[in-house]
């Protein structure tokens, strides 16, 4: 085992890393960039070394820097965690050639599954079964046609080099054909510098169905299924394992498959072989095919080992030291049910634009295992990925896990940045999600409803009294409400996103108080040495930066109201277009003079490794533009201001 290693990565999954190293009594090295330098990977390693800016190119991107860094401090290997060089086959190279091991799979490996197209080849090869596609070195506009002809639509066009969802467009007839085909090149160039591209037969009811195999060049296993088809824009929600609806027959064929792929390129290390599968028909063993391999740790590997009760990670520091496979294939059982959920920080009313902010209060309850790289006080950064958790339960059956994970979510408490909770947990009870009935397509399908927002929530009008209760810091004392100096009723003034709460407080005994809030009473009583409105006892109320309430996976924030406070400035309608995040421009399609319709495009931000298009809210005149392509920006900086509408020409 190794004495010392270096992790090449950042937030939860560096945490992470750092966990099993210590639990295994080796000692870590952590990295980090200017701004990660309080982060909570920097404090749990027992070394950390800086390695450049704020922007991953300028640090965690860096391998010199970082391979630097390691010979440095006296590491013996690299743990790449997920993302930036973990799949960076060049990288791999100059590892060895300084002699330090990387820990995941050879660089030839890398090579061989880092093209959609050569993968599908091999795996073709190899006799694990493909989707029906074209997946040649031909690039002619007019042949791939022909092709998507032949294949039949809809067709699916995809590049060859991408992941996330970026270059794929769907195509249900001949005749969008060359327009999608145009789209799918031109984004394909831009996010990976490749824009080839091949195309599939589109699955109508697909499920994402994936398994972790796990190698030492020699041989290798795989540790079940997980079903990860709730994504969002192609990007994973929630995982679980195993995959509903599984069968012993499919599970086995599955895993052949998927060990057939690892053993094809000599795999060694942890690698998840993803499949595309047909759930019109149930789960049938001639309707899954080869989608693609990632060559590394995943994201929602804990799912796994929460059913398997084995440690990844482990497995990964063991076998790139040298030894072999942990266990073999008959050894490795599965017991009960698990699911993920994805934390972010993410605005979801605003078609889930990725959010920053300080986390004035984070904290997850006991009974379930929250992996994260930050804590309360912590800045959610624009130039990183802007997850704060994944929440993991575990239940001897899929309802029981279920459950479990639907109340960890209500008890989960975040304040201080928006984020995706509560849509969280609207999912979590999603009654076709709790039947099993899952495809890739039922968060898009069900959006309106997994975010609608009741008019006049009553829990607003609750939460907002939990917060007066709060801020009146009522004392304890049996006669404090019926003194001179303080009187039976109290006018208490909170504010929450802007709006100002007027409130009026009575105390009616020692023990009781009324709460009102516009025409809206609420009983107080005190319990247990604590003030509680009735009947709401699972509220929650935290003052950190701010009166925080939680309540069934939803959070509102409140701050004492002070008369002297004044903005500095008023909104600017929509003549002004604002930055939603911090982020880099990418493009500007406008100029002064220009007109513009309600809905135009207006200019490309890159935040949080995702493209945003920012479009114009009325029809006008561009009267100045504030950026250029290429400059960073902050939240809220001007970007576009149209001629005020009685002088402008939409």
């Amino acid at each position: 085992m190794f004495r010392k290693i270096l992790i090449a990565n950042r937030g939860e999954i560096a945490c992470r890393i750092i966990a099993t190293a210590r639990k295994l009594g080796v000692s870590t090295v952590a990295v980090h960039s200017d701004v990660d330098a309080r982060a909570l990977h920097v404090t749990m390693a027992d070394e950390a070394v800086a390695i450049g800016g704020a922007a991953p190119k300028d640090s965690y991107l860096k391998g010199d820097s970082i391979i630097a860094a390691a010979l440095q401090t006296g590491a013996e290997a690299i743990h790449p965690g997920y993302g930036f060089l973990s799949e960076n086959p060049d990288f791999v190279e100059a590892v060895e050639r300084a002699g330090l091991v990387f820990i995941g799979p050879s660089a030839k490996a890398i090579r061989a599954m880092g093209l959609k197209d050569a993968a599908k080849a091999l795996m073709q090869e190899a006799g694990v079964p493909i989707v029906p596609g074209y997946h040649g070195d031909n690039q002619d506009a007019m042949f791939l046609a022909g092709e998507a002809d032949a294949i039949g639509y809809p067709v699916l066009i995809k590049a060859v080099a991408g992941g996330g969802g970026k270059g794929m467009r769907r195509v249900d007839a001949a005749a969008d054909f060359a327009d999608a085909l145009r789209a799918s090149k031109a984004e394909a160039a831009h996010a990976f510098g490749n824009d080839a591209v091949l195309i599939e037969k589109y699955v109508a009811s697909p499920r994402h169905i994936e398994v972790q195999v796990f190698g030492d060049g020699r041989d290798a296993v795989h540790l079940f299924e997980r079903d990860c088809s709730l994504q969002r824009r192609h990007q994973k929600v929630i995982e679980e394992a195993p995959a509903p609806g599984m069968t012993p027959e499919m599970r086995a064929a599955m895993g052949s498959a998927a060990v057939k792929a690892a053993k094809a390129i000599g795999y060694s290390g942890a690698g998840t072989v993803e499949f595309i599968v047909d759930g019109s028909q149930g789960l049938r063993t001639d309707r899954f095919w080869f989608m693609e391999m990632n060559t590394r740790l995943q994201v929602e590997h804990p799912v796994t080992e929460a059913v398997t009760g084995l440690d990844l990670v482990e497995w990964q520091l063991r076998v790139a030291s040298g030894e072999p496979l942990p266990l073999v294939q008959d050894q490795i059982q599965l017991t009960g049910h698990a699911f993920e959920a994805r934390l972010y920080a993410e605005d979801v009313a605003a078609g889930f634009l990725p959010a920053t902010g300080r986390l004035a209060h984070l904290a997850f309850p006991g009974d379930c295992r929250a992996d994260t790289g930050v804590s309360s006080g912590d800045e959610i950064s624009p130039w990183y990925d802007p997850m704060i958790a994944k929440i993991i339960t575990h239940g001897p059956t899929r309802d029981v896990a279920l459950s479990r994970l639907h109340r960890a979510l209500e008890e989960t408490q975040v304040a201080g940045t928006v984020t995706n909770l509560a849509f969280l947990t609207a999912l979590s009870r999603h009654q076709g999600f709790a039947r099993g009935e899952v495809d890739t397509g039922l968060i898009e399908r069900d959006l309106a409803l997994l975010t609608a927002k009741a008019q006049d929530d009553p829990a607003d009008e609750a939460m907002a009294a939990a917060a007066v209760l709060y801020a009146a810091a009522l004392p304890l004392d049996v006669l404090a409400g019926f003194t001179l100096w303080a009187p039976l009723t109290r006018r208490i003034t909170l504010e929450a996103g802007g709006d100002l709460i007027e409130a009026e407080l009575t105390l009616s005994g020692p023990s009781h108080a009324l709460v009102r809030i516009h025409d809206t009473e609420r009983q107080a009583v005190r319990q247990g040495g604590r003030w509680h409105l009735a009947g709401l006892s699972r509220m929650q109320i935290v003052e950190a930066e701010g009166i925080h309430v939680f309540a069934s996976g939803l959070t509102t924030s409140f701050r004492r109201h002070d008369p002297l406070d004044r903005s500095a400035s008023a909104g600017l309608g929509s003549d002004m277009t604002l930055a939603p995040m911090p982020g880099l421009v990418r493009a500007v399609f406008v100029s002064a003079g220009q007109d513009v319709e309600m809905g135009q495009p207006l200019c490309v931000l890159e935040a949080m490794k995702m493209e945003h298009t920012l479009k114009a809210a009325r029809a006008g005149r561009v009267a100045e533009i504030f950026v250029q392509e290429g400059v960073q920006i902050a939240a809220g900086d001007p970007l576009v201001l149209l001629e005020a509408e009685e002088a402008g020409h939409g």
